[in-house]
């Protein structure tokens, strides 16, 4: 039986290397439906390829456009309920959660209420929603299989161990463009630096969040929720090689790791194909080439929005929400040119100390924690102006 996928972000980073997974196992996977933002030109293309059923766009126009453009038939929808008509499409069996932001949790539930099985690559799902997305999974007999790179490389050094057994898990970070740069040149980043990734290609947000550590503390949060281990017990590692993407310390002082060289398709195809692991044509792990492994503490004083993601996962409730919710905002002005970068973690951190916390939120608590954290992010953003 073939895997039928629904990928919600199909034009964006995860989505394409999805899809070139499919590419090497049409045997093993079918495209049902694909959403992405307003990318038509790589959404037609996705539409000849891979035939789906469904697809959805941002907009009108740009669902119109790609219905116009493509030599197939194919249903076409747009807007906010887009993305959840393809994540519950009849014939998918497994949704790609892979948009950008909180666009992805009302999707991904109504997947798991669907009985889906989820490939997670939004950790703002996790990190907005994480007690009642993880509640809905439970219920519905669900598996969420992590598609990020280091939750990955948990679960598969998790592979039947007993969880009592684990004392702590080791999240890697690359340390993003600026892991060597003093705080006074930090400062002065601009956007292009930012967006220079030593290791990875990603997307625009993901990058700006890695250069600021914000990336690996959204990573803690959703680390928490996936694995049910308390914050005291999650650490982070600089690794400035993404060789080890993530490592398990267990009782006895064992620790395992899972390693490979900086490709989203080994993660992505490990959930897809999970439990079977299927040949991949990627570049070979060559230690003797690489000759050396490095690791050291993230620095708090150079970046200081890793201990706000802790410090916001520990307070729990609605205060990760708008710990999200206020860097989207700065990170988005960021990248319009229109915010020095220190300037987003001085605005989430505003957003953080006046925001009081709903400690035990529904969905709709949720999104109005997030409504207020933009509201809020953008209203100190004006007063820099």
């Amino acid at each position: 039986m073939k895997q039928r996928l629904a990928i919600l972000g199909s034009t964006g980073s995860i989505g394409t290397n999805t899809l070139e997974v499919v590419r090497q196992h049409p045997d093993q996977f079918e495209v049902v439906a694909l959403a992405a933002g307003g990318n038509v030109d790589e959404m037609v293309k996705q539409v000849e390829e891979f035939k789906p059923k469904l697809i959805s766009m941002s907009s009108k126009d740009a669902a119109e456009e790609v219905k116009l453009r493509a030599n197939r038939p194919v249903r076409t929808v747009y807007g906010e309920e887009g993305p959840i008509e393809v994540a519950t499409h009849p014939d998918a069996t497994y949704l790609v959660s892979a948009l950008m932001g909180s666009r992805g949790l009302i999707p991904t539930l109504a997947a798991i209420r669907e009985g889906k099985t989820i490939g997670l690559a939004n950790k703002e799902t996790l990190v907005m929603g994480g007690a009642i997305v993880m509640e809905e999974a439970k219920k519905a007999g669900v598996a969420i299989l992590p598609i990020d790179s280091e939750h990955s490389a948990i679960y598969q050094c998790l592979h039947k161990e007993n969880p009592t057994q684990v004392k702590r898990i080791i999240l890697t970070a690359s340390g993003g463009p600026f892991r060597d740069w003093p705080r006074e040149k930090i400062e002065r980043a601009t956007r292009e630096e930012a967006l220079n990734h030593p290791n990875w290609s990603m997307g625009e947000k993901i990058t700006v969040d890695s250069a600021s550590l914000m990336n690996k503390g959204l990573e803690v949060i959703e680390a928490h929720w996936l694995f049910n281990l308390s914050y005291d017990r999650i650490d982070v590692l600089i690794h400035p090689e993404s060789i080890i993407h993530s490592m398990v310390e267990f009782v006895d002082g064992a620790v395992l790791a899972e390693l490979g060289t900086p490709d989203m398709k080994v993660p992505i195809q490990y959930a897809l194909g999970y439990p079977k692991r299927l040949p991949l044509r990627t570049k070979t792990l060559d230690l003797v080439e690489l000759g050396a492994l490095h690791f050291r503490e993230p620095d708090p004083k150079r970046f200081p929005c890793l201990q706000m993601a802790y410090d916001a996962g520990r307070a729990g409730g609605t205060m990760p929400t708008v710990l999200n919710g206020a860097n989207e905002v700065a990170v988005e002005r960021f990248l319009r040119g229109r915010l020095p970068f220190p300037m987003i973690e001085e605005i989430v951190g505003k957003a953080l100390s006046r925001h009081r916390t709903v400690t035990d939120p529904n969905l709709e608590d949720l999104f109005e924690a997030d409504r207020w954290a933009r509201e809020t992010a953008r209203q100190c953003l004006e007063m820099t102006d």
